[in-house]
């Protein structure tokens, strides 16, 4: 894969399986250079494998598909190229989308009632004068922001306090009417002032301070659940809890179980025969702040309240949503595990069956009256796709990667597992370009640290190879996925086992692998994995170059400049200023002797961009060969969702500085 043939990554959302199980939709989504945005649309799928999957809408962007429970309409987020995302419905077998929201900054997450009639949605609510709320009130004309709480802002939002999200309920308008028609010799300004359907009027429902998210309705349609930090103290700790509103409005009352405890609950959804509330949540200690490596469990508790019951081990199982129906008394989940995300189902009883596993990725799935399963995954050949699920075995409906296979040379990731110098194991993949080598080596890096790598489709190690590199990547501890212990072993000891898990893993696939060139091997990675590239190099003098990315390199500035910073680098890193600088890349720059490439987005606020701009300063007050890549207009995300043009960019640089200290056949004749 060439960074050029970016536009042949077409991502996959969950599916949305109509109620009769005959079809399932789904919104595919690509980067597009022309518009310099991501595009896509809706498709549906027959579940019939003697039919074919067609597109069915032509926005801009279409996405985040649902049926209502009576299969008659289907709802839809649809964006401009702006990017604000509004809601959109059509019926069900075909038509004209209506838009039915005109929210200020767009629209978030929707649910359905189970009435079909009425949706509730997340929308962010802008304090008036800000965010172009005031003709000709920029940003730079404002009032001052006076802050006094720890949480103010978010990457990839700014601040929060002024533009909370809330929950609003919609009541559905009647689709499938007769267009407006004009009288024939009326003249234009006798016609009434509008001859269309206008867009309903939401009402709003919560109005706290604090984000309130994963909204899903009651059994009955007479509530709504939520997820939001509304008690007192919320902005000293980490704590959301879930909560209860009427439907027609009111004053939420929080749903806290008889054994309630420090936790982020991050989402909540009664069960379908309305006798069960189940909801995922991680526990934070007696802090309410200790986050670190805390696998979520699913729990569940009577819908009348009672004890909460943990029904997956919160030792070796992390679950996450969204939580999707899979019977009466039953959700969908999905799994983090061993480099890959598994589907489960899981009962009120504890009942815990896996339905898709092994080297895949699953993004979601949906069930049907009659027991159809839609589910969409990513493997080593798909960035992602939609199956059925019949009798415990996968049937693929589709190939939306077909044209990336057609076009490039896909490597399918080797696994390899090596044992680090105290006996841990440490699994993870090697990618390999064509040819016998020996091929010259990049050690990449997750970011997390509490994330990460998979056997699945991943466009980086694709590129890389395609280069000429032989791609090393791994989940050392501090990763998930491989218990929660596993998890929690870098907790105040950064840079020691996890070093030592990527480092032996290394020398083990060059020891193993004839086909890599163990003298010449490069190492980079991003966010904590910038981190842990800063701290080897600081150690290691092997490697021929580094790329420093969106980078955790000063723990002790990190605090108070990062969204989260107030509480991060404390609980990773210990919360004294000894411990911070003993685990600092900052503190041991002036060890690094490695020619390192540092890049950064300028409106990076997980990781702001002092952090690369500081390194960077002092490897060229040191002599170090050094450059800053700097990406104007992106965050933290720029390598998953930044701009085309720029992810373009940003795969050009680092190929040219890998061959410039890394040469390879492929990459010189480029260059």
């Amino acid at each position: 894969m060439k960074p050029a043939q970016l536009p042949l990554l077409n991502s996959v959302s969950a599916p949305a399986i109509h109620p009769d199980g005959t079809k399932a939709v789904v919104s595919v989504t690509r980067p597009d250079f022309d518009a310099d945005s991501y595009v896509g649309q809706l498709w549906t799928i027959p579940l019939d494998t003697t039919k074919h999957a067609r597109r069915i809408t032509r926005g801009f962007r279409d996405s985040a598909p649902a049926f209502s429970p009576d299969g008659l309409v289907l709802a839809f987020l649809r964006s401009d190229p702006e990017g604000k995302p509004q809601l959109f419905v059509v019926e069900a077998a075909g038509g004209e989308p209506q838009k039915i929201t005109d929210q200020h900054s767009g629209v978030g997450g929707f649910v359905w009632a189970p009435d079909s009639h009425r949706i509730a949605f997340e929308a962010r609510v802008p304090e008036q004068g800000r965010y172009g709320t005031l003709d000709g009130v920029t940003p730079g004309g404002e009032d001052a922001r006076l802050i006094s709480a720890n949480q103010y802002q978010m990457n990839g939002v700014g601040y929060t306090a002024d533009q909370r999200q809330q929950l609003f309920l919609l009541e559905v308008p009647e689709l499938g009417g007769e267009p407006a028609v004009i009288p024939r010799g009326r003249a234009a300004h006798e016609q009434p002032a509008r001859v269309t359907a206008g867009v309903p009027e939401a009402k709003q429902l919560t109005f706290g301070d604090s984000d309130h998210e994963s909204p899903s309705f009651s059994a009955d349609g007479s509530h709504l659940y939520f997820v939001a930090a509304l008690h007192g103290g919320h902005d000293d700790d980490l704590v959301t809890s879930i909560y209860r509103i009427d439907a027609n409005g009111g004053q939420p009352t929080a749903v806290e179980p008889a054994n309630r405890r420090l936790q982020t609950v991050t989402g909540v959804r009664a069960s379908a025969d309305g006798q069960w509330l189940f909801h995922i949540a991680q526990d934070l200690g007696d802090t309410g702040r200790d986050f670190v490596a805390r696998n979520a469990v699913l729990y569940v508790m009577p819908i009348a309240g009672g004890e909460a019951v943990a029904l997956t081990d919160v030792e070796h199982l992390d679950v996450s949503g969204p939580l999707e129906p899979s019977g009466p008394d039953s959700v969908f989940v999905l799994n983090t595990a061993l480099g890959s995300v598994e589907l489960l189902k899981v009962t009120a009883e504890g009942e815990i069956t896996p339905l898709v596993h092994g080297a895949r990725v699953v993004i979601g799935a949906t069930m049907a009256a009659n027991g159809e399963i839609a589910v969409s995954l990513s493997d080593a050949s798909t960035v992602g796709d939609v199956a059925s699920l019949e009798r415990g075995e996968l049937r693929l409906l589709t190939d939306f990667s077909a044209v990336l296979r057609n076009n490039s040379r896909v490597s399918e990731p080797m696994d390899f597992e090596a044992e680090s110098a105290d006996g841990h194991p440490v699994h993870g993949w090697l990618v390999l370009p064509d040819g016998p080598g020996p091929h010259p080596v990049l050690l990449t890096i997750h970011g997390g640290p509490f994330a990460q790598y998979t056997g699945a489709f991943f466009d980086e190690a694709q590129v890389y190879a395609a280069a000429g590199y032989a791609v090393v990547m791994c989940n050392p501890r501090g990763s998930s996925g491989y218990g929660q212990a596993h998890g929690r072993a870098i907790k105040e000891r950064m840079g020691t086992v996890d070093m030592q898990d990527v480092l032996a893993f290394l020398d083990a696939a060059l020891t193993a692998v004839d086909a890599l060139d163990k003298d010449r091997v490069g190492i980079m990675g991003g966010s904590y994995g910038g981190y842990l590239t800063a701290w080897t190099i600081a150690h290691d003098h092997r490697f021929k170059a580094a790329i420093v990315e969106r980078g955790f390199l000063d723990p002790v500035s990190f605090t108070g400049s990062s969204d989260i910073g107030w509480f991060f680098g404390g609980e990773y890193t210990g919360g004294t200023s000894e411990q911070m600088v003993a685990q600092s890349p900052m503190a041991v720059v002036t060890n690094v002797k490695t020619p390192t490439l540092v890049v950064h987005s300028e409106n990076d606020l997980r990781c702001p961009i002092e952090q690369g701009q500081r390194y960077y300063a002092h490897l060229k007050t040191q002599g170090v060969e050094t450059a800053l890549l700097v990406f104007p207009g992106e965050d933290h995300e720029l390598s998953r969702s930044g701009t085309p043009h720029h992810r373009r960019q940003r795969f050009d640089h680092i190929l040219r500085w890998w061959a410039k200290y890394l040469p390879t056949a492929t990459n010189r004749l480029e260059a």
